[in-house]
Parts: C-alpha cells; sequence; structure tokens
C-alpha cells in the first residue's frame, strides 16, 4: 500500500497527476492508495474518480506545516524549525465549501505558504547576484495550479542557474562560489540531479542556508485551527511521525497525549526513514525510536497510516513491509489503510465519518469503531453497477448496504 503519495498539485518526483499516481498504484498491484498534496485538495475529485475507474482503493489526505504552541521552543519533525509540525488530514471526499469556515482557513494556508516562499526566495536572492529568481515567472509555471513547494523553488534555482551562465559548467562555477564549495566535488554532484538538487535544497533553505529564518507562530498556521478545520469537513485529523531523533519526538506517549486532547485520530509514519540505513549503528538507533513509538501508539488504538511520500525522483512506490524491522507491524499498517478507505467509503455514499459522535456512540470502544471501518475499507474496490448502485442510495441505506457488505466480506 501506499497511503502517503504527492501528486503534481505539490510536488511528485515523476511529475505524475493524480490519475498518473492511480494508474501507477494500480499498474503495480497496490492493495491501496492515498494522494496526500501539501496546502491543497486540488486533486480529489480527479483521483477518486480515476481510482472508481481503475477499481483501487483509495483515499485523499493533505500536509502542511503548522505551528505546535505546545512545542513551540522544541524541534518535533522539521530539522531546525522549533515549533513546526508536519501534520494531516485524511479521508476527504470532498473540499471545503467555498465561503466556509474550512474554506477559509485553506486559503489562508495556501496564501501563507506563498508568503513564506516569496520571502524566501527575497533572501536567498539578496546572496545570488546577478542571478535573482522570480516567484510569479520562475517557479509558478512549474506547478499546474499555483501550488509551489520548495522542491519547486529549487527546480528553478537549479534551471535558473543553467539558463542565466550558458550551461551546467559555469552553473556549477556560480555555486561553487556563492555556496563556498569545492568546485570539483560540486562537478562530481551535478552528475546527478537529484544529489545536486537536493545539496541546493540544503545549502539555500534549510538550517544555515542563505535563506534560513527562525520560524515564528506568525508564519504557520495554527495546528489548532487546522485540526478545527479538517474535523469540519469531517476528515480525519492525522499528525506525522518523524524518526525519534529531535526533542520533541524524545517522549512519544507525552506527545500524543497532547495530540489526543487536542482531538487527532490517526497518526502517519514514512517507515524507509525508521529503518533503511546502512549505518548498523544508526539503523539499530531508528528502529529502537520506532518501537518505543508503535508500542505507544497500540496501546491507544490509534490508526497507523504509511506511505512514501513519492517527492524525489526514484523514492520507492511502495514501502518493503518484509524488512525485519516493519513486517511486526503490516497488520496494523493494512488496518490503518483499510480505515482510511472505509472512511472515505462511508463518508462519500453513507455520510457517516470515523470522527462524528455518531461513530463514537455507535462504537465507544476506538477499537471496536477501527474494526469496523477497516471491515468497510477492506471490501474490494466496488465495481461500476456497485458503485452506481452506492451513489443511487440514500444515505441510511448506504450505511446498512456496506455495513453487510462488510460484514460478508464481500460484494
Amino acid at each position: 500500500m501506499n497511503m502517503h503519495i504527492h501528486s503534481f498539485f505539490s510536488y511528485n518526483g515523476e511529475g505524475w497527476s493524480p490519475s498518473r499516481v492511480a494508474f501507477e498504484m494500480k499498474k503495480l498491484g497496490l492493495y491501496s492508495a492515498a494522494i496526500c498534496d501539501f496546502d491543497v485538495l486540488q486533486g480529489l475529485e480527479e483521483f477518486l474518480s480515476a481510482a472508481d475507474m481503475l477499481g483501487l482503493r483509495a483515499a485523499v489526505a493533505f500536509e502542511s506545516r503548522v505551528f505546535f504552541q505546545e512545542y513551540a521552543d522544541k524541534e518535533i519533525n522539521s530539522p531546525g524549525e522549533p515549533g513546526v509540525f508536519y501534520f494531516m488530514g485524511m479521508g476527504f471526499v470532498k473540499p471545503p465549501p467555498s465561503g466556509s469556515k474550512a474554506g477559509e482557513v485553506f486559503n489562508e494556508m495556501l496564501n501563507q505558504s506563498h508568503l513564506r516562499n516569496r520571502n524566501l526566495i527575497s533572501r536567498v536572492n539578496a546572496h545570488l547576484a546577478p542571478m535573482a529568481l522570480d516567484y510569479e515567472k520562475d517557479v509558478l509555471p512549474l506547478t499546474p495550479d499555483r501550488n509551489a513547494t520548495e522542491r519547486h523553488i529549487v527546480q528553478a534555482f537549479y534551471e535558473k542557474a543553467i539558463k542565466q551562465f550558458g550551461g551546467n559548467e559555469k552553473a556549477v562555477a556560480f555555486w561553487a562560489e556563492k555556496l563556498g564549495a569545492d568546485p570539483a566535488e560540486l562537478s562530481e554532484k551535478s552528475k546527478n540531479i537529484n544529489v545536486f538538487q537536493e545539496f541546493l535544497r540544503s545549502k539555500l533553505m534549510k538550517r544555515g542556508g542563505l535563506g534560513d529564518e527562525q520560524p515564528t507562530a506568525k508564519i504557520f498556521p495554527d495546528l489548532d485551527t487546522v485540526i478545527a478545520m479538517i474535523r469540519e469537513s469531517r476528515a480525519i485529523p492525522m499528525s506525522a511521525w518523524l524518526d525519534g531523533s529531535l526533542p520533541g519526538e524524545q517522549d512519544p506517549i507525552e506527545q500524543l497525549e497532547c495530540l489526543l486532547s487536542k482531538k487527532v485520530e490517526a497518526v502517519n509514519i514514512i517507515p524507509d526513514r525508521n529503518w533503511n540505513f546502512s549505518d548498523l549503528q544508526l539503523q539499530r538507533q531508528k528502529i529502537a525510536a520506532l518501537d518505543r513509538y508503535m508500542q505507544a501508539v497500540q496501546a491507544l488504538d490509534l490508526p497507523v497510516n504509511i506511505g512514501t511520500e513519492g517527492n524525489k525522483p526514484g523514492q520507492r512506490l511502495v514501502d518493503d513491509l518484509n524488512a525485519n524491522a516493519v513486517n511486526r507491524y503490516r497488520k496494523v499498517f493494512l488496518e490503518g489503510a483499510q480505515i482510511m478507505v472505509g472512511q472515505t467509503r462511508l463518508l462519500r455514499f453513507a455520510d457517516f465519518s470515523y470522527i462524528d459522535d455518531k461513530a463514537k456512540n455507535l462504537f465507544p470502544a476506538r477499537r471496536k469503531r477501527n474494526e469496523f471501518f477497516a471491515a468497510v475499507g477492506a471490501l474490494p474496490a466496488p465495481d461500476q453497477n456497485t458503485l452506481h448502485k452506492l451513489q443511487e442510495m440514500q444515505a441510511e441505506k448506504a450505511f446498512a448496504y456496506l455495513s453487510d457488505r462488510a460484514a460478508k466480506k464481500s460484494w
């Protein structure tokens, strides 16, 4: 399964649209897939339609960087940025209506993203004369619908230098001078575009880079506001775990209890970041941290969502769940995917959400709620006749139908 993959509406390493993501996931024979774009739901309708057509279990999420006030003085899951927290909402079936409070929050999130991008470029430009990047002319044309990420900005800087200085060799010389790097080493890096752009990203945007600026609550959306927006949309607020190495992730139980008090209902993990290292000592440390986190999560019966992100060229398209470090959690990860697919189906056709009081009253124990939503999500993707039947049903009848089919484990 891959329940966290970006489409080109934020940044996909292969340039894939939502339909292409669905097609590639189906071609691989994946159990389920979900797109997760930064700050937008622009790919929602396209992805769900493509998944319906292809017969793929599917869900839609978004991801953003928010400010976690209770951890304002600690790095959490965004290295070098105290208080900044990668956070998700999962199981959307439609964008928030225009004019709604949730819709206003989404618009403000995108506006803040544009402002951060412009300010970042301005800070970097101050060090790069005679070259300067123009956000409107150089960056936004790289996107299908004006939602630029750091990776778009890096790509734009990379392409601008080659164009302005007349080729790769002169561009490398420019970067070596501006970044104080060894020209020979940089020339070697430039033979791999991905490696070179990651190097530029670290030197231009990350901690200690030319555009580095310590974050504040004013330039990122507030976590509580974003959670309220997700809940208003009846999707699932979902925290994101990095790898346990930063101060804000040192005590998983403390963090999860704080998030639960804010009505967060699930967690997301990128498995590869938690075990796939050639350095065996580092690998052991990462796995130990993952085990601590998973023990805390399982004790709370929180659904676990996983995926690879797909935001770098050549990145793996599906996690290796046969690896010893994560194989023990295979059933947990599968159930997490099933719950997110079940949430999507139940909200889409039966007006019934995992986070609703109605669901909690029907299943007071989270474990029972998980089992029900997972059973609905475990059903195969419906064929066109079944899909049409669901679309034509009233919500209560669709709920009864989905419940019955889940109990019988077949359509």
